[in-house]
């Protein structure tokens, strides 16, 4: 019987044919019935018909109508607050009051009232939408940060016959991108007044320098009644930009305020009245007042709106006058078991870490490891964790000598330093008086006595420091009158600073013991905005009254007394956004400050709703657990600040600044009276082209007040140009030639 042919290891093996389409049997048998997750889920899944398909489409479209529409209409109507709209001027020459007097008489029909504050009023019946209009006052930063904080809109005002755009008006419209824009209008006035071949012209030039902030908006005109009306409709039908650390809080702009003093104490109740905007309002949590603080609140009373769209004769007086509405309801009342506690510091035990006495065991057991162990010698003051990194004398020995690549790397350090600042320092801006200026000004004497000496000389060293350490950082040179292991006993050597466990928890000061720390920040962050969203009772849109407890009569009467016509903003406190923490904050230098800032410098911020002075460290903005420090924020850089304050859920803007004015204290130009007075009469010019002169002289060690006809830069000179004729010498002589060799002979 003839055996079939049997191929061999050797057998040649074909390329398959290169298809992308196969039968279904070749797919079945590649597969060997193996059947696909994809296709298990899509036979499960319901197959819409096309008609279905065609309805589900629709009805998503309507849906986002929907919520399109009820964002619009949560501003400005019956039962809603009305457009809040901040009144700015891009000229600080510029009145805005008669820009409110077009708005006001725009609609025939307009019901026109204003507040006690200076808040204008404005309802169109013929729009169905109301609006309220506030001027902060010219020259003050922080009340205008403090309305745009609340506002809707925020209306930019320029003049066609001045400069549209002044200094005044550029700093405006750099805050107001820096903290968060409302939604913007820009409107220039007096176009009437040019020539109508020029008038085109006047307003492209406006639009040219305000499309350097706001390049999508288009200027509108206001110089009659359309135009006021057409400016109207805009403001109540275009599109909201979102302001993120607004959204989830309740806010809300104080149109009535009253200072109720109690009978015992010192304290006293706040009421506060205005429009609710924002998230519900919890009464047993917290509120803060922009300048006064955190506070807590005992009841939420509601009123009708005091200012409707039809005056009826129920809201109107003999004299046809408005009428204020009295009716009043409690919406809530806060409960003290409920209420959240104005503790904002951790208060730590002293026994937290104490431990119980050890057995004889355990004490056996650590004498006998306490033998083995090779005892090295280390600074004092180490712990364990930080001998771990010093190298035993045998393994240097034994090392590589030609190992230096990572030689540079080791000589990195973080500076672990607490460089607590003076006290001196601290002395200087706890004791504050509140002193008038007289005509004559300080005397020498006085004047002498406030000066520091060692302050001087710090200070005329820092533009040197700032410069050494901009163009060597992270270089220190070695110091020859103390011992290296001295002044570095609190650094330490790395293999990496990247890679190289460093335990956060170690050698920790003991203010951290005072902040509370999150588990889970996103985790927390993300409980509280749903927990706010679920359990209250929403009141938007309401005219409540809150009443603020504990606020004492001399903290009111500073406020009032210091800020009379400033807006009063109130927001609602989330949970734990009153406890006291570790805040790190990106920060980046605009071209408004070319200073160097020096780390622990004492600054305002502002983060989010709240206001405070801090004296910050600065680090790298870099990825990994460890951050280098830096000794000075540079000019056009990026950093990190970290400081202890108010827990305040993300995202928020955070602001910097730093206090200028016109008048100025000029240094180290001379140094005794003397010098200053016979200068006096010189004029003073800067690199920058201001101008000035010397007021008077401060002191015998060289300072002078100076004042100029503008606000000074941060990095600006100040420069005194002084000028002496130059005559030629008389040193003519005759030259003789005596000889051949043309020897010369002078006469």
């Amino acid at each position: 019987m003839q055996q079939p042919h049997r191929p061999g290891h050797f057998k040649q093996s074909n390329k398959t044919h290169k298809s992308r389409h196969r039968s279904k049997r070749g797919i079945a048998a590649a597969v060997k019935g193996k059947v696909n997750l994809k296709e298990i889920v899509r036979r499960n899944r319901r197959e819409l018909r096309k008609d279905d398909r065609r309805h589900q489409a629709s009805q998503i479209r309507k849906n986002k109508r929907e919520e399109v529409l009820a964002t619009k209409r949560a501003l400005g109507g019956t039962r809603n607050p009305p457009f809040l709209v901040c009144v700015v001027p891009l000229n600080a020459q510029l009145d805005v009051g008669s820009a409110l007097a077009i708005l006001k008489t725009c609609s025939d029909g307009a019901v026109v009232n204003e507040s006690e504050n200076g808040i204008v009023h404005i309802g169109l019946p013929n729009f169905k939408q109301r609006f309220s209009f506030i001027c902060p006052e010219v020259g003050d930063d922080f009340a205008l940060l403090d309305v745009l904080k609340i506002a809707d809109t925020a209306l930019y005002v320029s003049s066609a016959l001045e400069e549209p755009v002044d200094e005044w008006g550029e700093k405006v419209l750099a805050l107001s991108m820096a903290q968060g824009m409302p939604t913007p209008v820009v409107v220039a006035m007096d176009i009437e007044g040019v020539h109508p071949k020029k008038r085109t012209t006047e307003k492209q030039n406006v639009q040219k320098l305000v499309s350097k902030w706001l390049p999508e908006e288009k200027v509108m005109q206001l110089d009659k009644k359309s135009d006021g009306l057409n400016l109207l409709r805009k403001i109540g039908n275009q599109k909201r930009n979102i302001i993120h650390h607004r959204e989830k809080r309740p806010y809300m702009l104080a149109e009535e305020v009253e200072y109720v003093p109690d009978l015992e104490g010192n304290s006293g109740t706040l009421r506060v009245s205005g429009y609710l905007r924002g998230m519900a309002l919890n009464v047993n949590g917290l509120v803060h007042i922009t300048g006064l603080g955190d506070f807590q609140m005992t009841r939420i009373e509601g009123f009708e709106d005091p200012h409707p769209f039809h005056l009826g004769k129920e809201n109107t007086n003999d004299d046809g006058m408005y009428a204020e509405v009295t009716k009043m309801s409690v919406l809530a009342v806060a409960d003290p078991a409920k209420q959240e506690s104005l503790q904002s510091e951790n208060v730590p035990d002293p026994m937290d870490a104490e431990q119980t006495w050890p057995t004889e065991e355990e004490i056996e057991q650590a004498n006998l490891e306490t033998q083995k162990k090779k005892i090295k010698k280390v600074p004092k003051g180490w712990s364990d964790y930080q001998a771990a990194w010093i190298v035993e004398s045998d393994a240097e020995e034994d090392g590589d000598e030609s190992d230096s690549g990572d030689e540079k790397e080791n000589d990195e350090f973080m500076s672990c330093e607490d460089d607590n600042s003076d006290p001196e320092d601290d002395k200087q801006f706890n004791d504050i008086e509140s002193v008038t200026e007289s005509e004559v000004g300080p005397t020498d004497e006085k004047y002498d006595a406030t000066i520091d000496t060692q302050e001087e000389h710090e200070m005329l060293q820092k533009l040197a420091a700032a410069k050494e350490d901009q163009q060597f950082p992270d270089e220190v040179d070695t110091p020859q009158d103390i011992p290296a292991r001295e002044r570095f006993m609190r650094y330490r050597g790395l293999e990496s600073f990247r890679t190289s466990a460093w335990d956060v928890k170690e050698n920790l000061p003991q203010d951290y013991s005072r902040i509370f720390q999150f588990e889970n920040y996103e985790r927390t962050r993300k409980r509280v905005f749903k927990e706010l969203e679920d359990s209250l009772v929403n009141m938007y849109g309401f005219y409540i009254r809150i009443h603020v407890k504990g606020v004492h009569q001399d903290l009111w009467k500073a406020f009032s007394t210091a800020n009379p016509n400033a807006p009063l903003a109130v927001f609602g406190l989330l949970p734990h956004e009153h406890k006291m923490s570790l805040m790190n904050v990106v920060l980046k230098r605009t071209g408004a400050c070319n200073e160097p800032i020096k780390s622990k410098e004492r600054l305002i911020f502002q983060v989010g709703y709240r206001r405070f002075i801090v004296n910050p460290i600065f680090s790298q903005h870099t990825n990994g657990s460890k951050h280098k420090y830096e000794r000075f924020f540079q000019p056009a850089s990026t950093c990190v600040a970290s400081f202890f304050a108010p827990i305040q859920f993300s995202p928020s803007t955070v602001l910097c600044f730093k206090v200028h004015k016109k008048s100025a204290v000029i240094r180290f130009m001379f140094f005794n009276r003397e010098d200053i007075v016979y200068f006096k009469p010189c004029k003073l010019r800067s690199k920058y082209g201001r101008t000035g002169h010397i007021k008077e002289p401060l002191g015998t060690h060289g300072h002078m007040k100076c004042v100029f006809d503008g606000q000074l830069k941060s990095q600006d000179t100040v420069l005194l140009n002084l000028y002496k004729r130059i005559f030629p010498k008389w040193s003519y002589e005759n030259c003789i030639v005596t000889s051949k060799d043309n020897d010369v002979v002078m006469e």
